[in-house]
C-alpha cells in the first residue's frame, strides 16, 4: 500500500456561516467543552486577533474559523513581523500539500530500509504486476463466497511459485529451500468470467522419516529463539511438525472443489508423489483433480518430462510457475471445474471498509496463538519452534457487534543483526512481509510475554509502528490500550477486538478548525512558545487537520525551528488530553512562513507578489 493511502480526506461543502458551531457527530471532552466558552475571554499578552477578510469561506460546516493568529509575544524580534488577514483556503491547500510531501519522504525512508530484501523479489514481481490489473468497476464478491482451488504436493515442487503466478503478486516466500510455506495462504485470482480464492498449502510429508530428516526438509532448528525450552519438547514439537502442516493442507483441500497436484518434471517420479497421489484417489475422488508437472521450462522436453506421471492414473500438463508456460493451459482446466455464482446483481458494488489488524511482536510470544483463539479454529501452526509462521497470513473475523476486521498473523521479527548473522534468506522476507503488513494494516497488537520483561526489540517495533502511523495496542506508551490476555485458555482474547475497534475510530475522527484552534489558543495561552535569547518567539497563525488514519495535524508558523521538540510533545499531550484521539499516532507538521518569503523573493522573476502566493517550506 502506498503512502497516501494511509491518509484519508473527507470532502467538504464549502458554505459561508457567521457562527462557529460544533459538528454533531463530534464527541466534544468535558475537559474542552467546559473551557471553549472562555478560551477567546484569556487575557493574553499577544498580537491582537485580527479577522481574515469575508471572500474566505470556511473549510467544512461546522469548520468556520475567523482567521486569526494564534500566540507568541509581540515584544521582540520573532522574525516574522506583522502576520497580516490568514487566506484559509490557501492554508488548507497548503495543509493538503503538506500530507502528501511528508508521506511521501516517510515511505521513500521505510522503503529504502527493506530495499536489500526487496532486491531477490523486484524482477519476479515487475514480470507478474500486468496481470494483477483488472476491471476496478467490477462488482465485488466478498472472499467467503468465492470457490476454493487448493494447490498440494511434496515440499519444493514450487507450490508457492505457482500461486504467486496465479494470484499475479508476490504475497507467498519462495526461496530455493524445502518447506518454506507451513500455513494455509489465501489470494483471489481470476480468469475471464471467473474468479475464484487459490490455497497455498505446506508440503506434504506423508512417509515415515526420521527427526534428522524432517528437520532438513522442513528447515527447523531446535536452538534458535528455544531458549529455556526442554530438549524433549523440542523434540516433540519437530516431530509434530509434519503432521500440523498436514492437516492445513487437509483443510485446504476439504474446502477447495478443485485440486492442483503438482509435482517436480525435473526430479521426476517420487514414492511420496505416489502416496499423495493415492492419498487424493481415495479420499476426495469427487473432486477435480489436476496433475500440474512443474519446472518444465522447455516446452519440448516438457512432454517428455511428463510422460513419466501417467503412471499416476491423471493427465499430467506440464507447466512452469517462473516463466508461465502452460499456465493458460492450467488456468482453462481450473475454469471448467468451477461453478459460477449467481446472483452477482446482489452484491454490493464495493466492499466496505475492513480494518485489518495486524499481530505483530518478538517470536515465540503467542502471535498465532492469540489469532487461533479469535477465529475459533486452528487456522495457524503453534509451536514452540521459533519461526514456524514465515508468511503474512490474513484472516477474515466478525466481532460480537456484527463489525468485520481482517486479522494479519505475521513472523516473530528479531533484531536485524540477528537476521543478518543467522544468513537465512527465509527469516528475511518473513520479517519483509511482517514490516508489510504493519504498512498495509489500520491497527497492529504488539504481543508482549507477561512472564518476561519488554526488551529493546519490543521498543523498537513499537518505534516501528509509530513510524508507520498505525493505531497500536500492548504497547508502552502511556496513550496506547493494554490487554491483558491469555490466549492458550481464551481468557480475555475478545478484548484485543474491543480495544481495536476504539482505536481504529479513534484514527478515523476527524476535528473541526473552529475546535482544533480553540484548543490551540489555550495551549498557547497556558504556555506561550520559548524565548530565544534574541528575543525571537515563535508564533502559530493558524492550524488544520489535514488528514485522517492517523490524524495529521498542520501548524502554520512564523519559523518552525523556533518551536523546539519539547513544545511539540506539549502540543501533542494539550491534543490528547482536550481532544482525546487515544490509541493511535498523531502527527504534526510545521510549516514555516519565513522560509517562504524568503524563497518568493528569490525566484519570483515575473514580479507576483510573495503575500499572494505563499510556498510554504516543511518543517517537522
Amino acid at each position: 500500500m502506498s503512502a497516501l493511502e494511509l491518509f484519508a480526506f473527507s470532502a467538504c461543502s464549502l458554505r459561508p456561516r457567521t457562527s462557529i458551531s460544533r459538528p454533531a457527530a463530534l464527541p466534544l471532552p468535558a475537559s474542552l467543552s467546559s473551557r471553549l466558552a472562555v478560551a477567546v475571554a484569556v487575557p493574553r499578552r499577544s498580537a491582537p486577533i485580527r479577522s481574515a477578510p469575508p471572500r474566505s469561506p470556511p473549510r467544512c460546516a461546522g469548520d468556520e474559523f475567523s482567521g486569526v493568529e494564534i500566540g507568541g509575544d509581540g515584544d521582540g524580534e520573532d522574525g516574522g513581523g506583522e502576520a497580516g488577514p490568514v487566506d484559509v483556503e490557501a492554508l488548507e491547500r497548503e495543509a493538503r500539500d503538506a500530507v502528501v510531501e511528508y508521506s511521501r519522504s516517510l515511505s521513500r525512508e521505510l522503503r529504502s530500509e527493506e530495499e536489500g530484501n526487496e532486491q531477490k523479489e523486484a524482477t519476479v514481481k515487475q514480470k507478474r504486476g500486468k496481470r494483477a490489473i483488472r476491471n476496478v468497476f467490477k462488482l465485488q464478491i466478498p472472499d467467503h463466497l468465492l470457490p476454493r482451488v487448493a494447490i498440494v504436493g511434496r515440499p519444493n515442487v514450487g507450490k508457492s511459485a505457482l500461486f504467486n503466478r496465479l494470484v499475479g503478486g508476490n504475497k507467498a516466500i519462495v526461496v530455493d529451500e524445502p518447506g518454506v510455506t507451513r500455513d494455509r495462504l489465501y489470494g483471489r485470482s481470476f480468469w475471464g468470467d471467473f474468479e475464484y480464492m487459490v490455497v497455498d498449502t505446506g508440503g506434504v510429508l506423508s512417509i515415515s522419516k526420521s527427526q534428522a530428516d524432517v528437520m532438513e526438509d522442513l528447515a527447523i532448528t531446535t536452538t534458535i529463539g528455544m531458549d529455556g525450552i526442554p530438549l524433549a519438547s523440542r523434540e516433540a514439537a519437530v516431530a509434530r511438525m509434519p503432521t500440523m502442516i498436514e492437516k492445513q493442507a487437509i483443510a485446504a483441500v476439504e474446502e477447495s472443489s478443485v485440486i492442483i497436484f503438482l509435482v517436480d518434471g525435473q526430479a521426476g517420479l517420487t514414492a511420496a508423489d505416489v502416496e499423495i497421489a493415492d492419498w487424493l484417489r481415495k479420499n476426495y475422488s469427487d473432486k477435480y483433480i489436476i496433475l500440474a508437472v512443474n519446472k518444465c521450462e522447455s516446452p519440448r522436453r516438457g512432454i517428455l518430462q511428463a510422460s513419466e506421471f501417467w503412471s499416476l492414473g491423471l493427465s499430467p500438463l506440464p507447466i512452469s510457475a517462473i516463466s508461465g508456460s502452460g499456465t493458460g493451459e492450467l488456468l482453462d482446466l481450473i475454469c471448467s471445474g468451477l461453478k459460477k455464482i449467481e446472483g452477482q446483481e446482489n452484491f454490493e458494488e464495493g466492499e466496505s471498509y475492513v480494518p485489518a489488524i495486524a499481530i505483530v511482536g518478538r517470536p515465540n510470544v503467542g502471535k498465532s496463538s492469540i489469532l487461533n483463539a479469535l477465529v475459533g479454529e486452528d487456522r495457524t501452526i503453534v509451536s514452540p519452534i521459533s519461526g514456524t509462521t514465515r508468511d503474512a497470513i490474513d484472516t477474515e473475523f466478525m466481532g460480537a457487534d456484527g463489525q468485520k476486521f481482517r486479522l494479519i498473523d505475521t513472523a516473530g521479527i528479531r533484531r536485524r543483526a540477528a537476521v543478518a548473522s543467522s544468513g537465512s534468506t527465509t527469516e528475511a522476507l518473513s520479517v519483509n512481509r511482517a514490516f508489510r503488513a504493519i504498512r498495509r494494516s489500520d491497527v497492529v497488537a504488539l504481543v508482549i510475554e507477561a512472564m518476561a520483561c519488554i526488551t529493546e526489540q519490543d521498543f523498537r517495533i513499537a518505534e516501528r509502528i509509530e513510524k508507520e502511523g498505525k493505531g497500536r495496542s500492548f504497547a508502552s506508551l502511556d496513550w496506547a490500550p493494554i490487554v491483558y490476555s491469555t490466549a492458550i485458555a481464551g481468557n480475555s482474547v475478545e478484548k484485543i477486538i474491543v480495544a481495536a475497534g476504539t482505536v481504529e475510530k479513534e484514527r478515523s475522527r476527524r476535528l473541526s478548525t473552529a475546535i482544533l484552534n480553540q484548543v490551540v489558543q489555550e495551549a498557547v495561552a497556558f504556555k506561550a512558545p520559548p524565548q530565544t535569547r534574541g528575543g525571537k518567539r515563535g508564533r502559530v497563525y493558524y492550524c488544520t487537520q489535514a488528514a485522517i488514519r492517523p490524524p495529521t495535524f498542520v501548524f502554520f508558523v512564523n519559523d518552525a525551528k523556533l518551536f523546539s521538540e519539547t513544545y511539540r510533545r506539549y502540543m501533542e499531550k494539550q491534543l490528547r488530553s482536550n481532544a482525546g484521539f487515544s490509541g493511535t499516532p498523531i502527527r504534526l507538521l510545521w510549516r514555516s512562513r519565513k522560509k517562504m518569503e524568503k524563497g518568493r523573493a528569490s525566484t519570483n522573476a515575473q514580479g507576483v507578489s510573495a503575500a499572494s502566493d505563499r510556498n510554504l517550506a516543511v518543517a517537522t
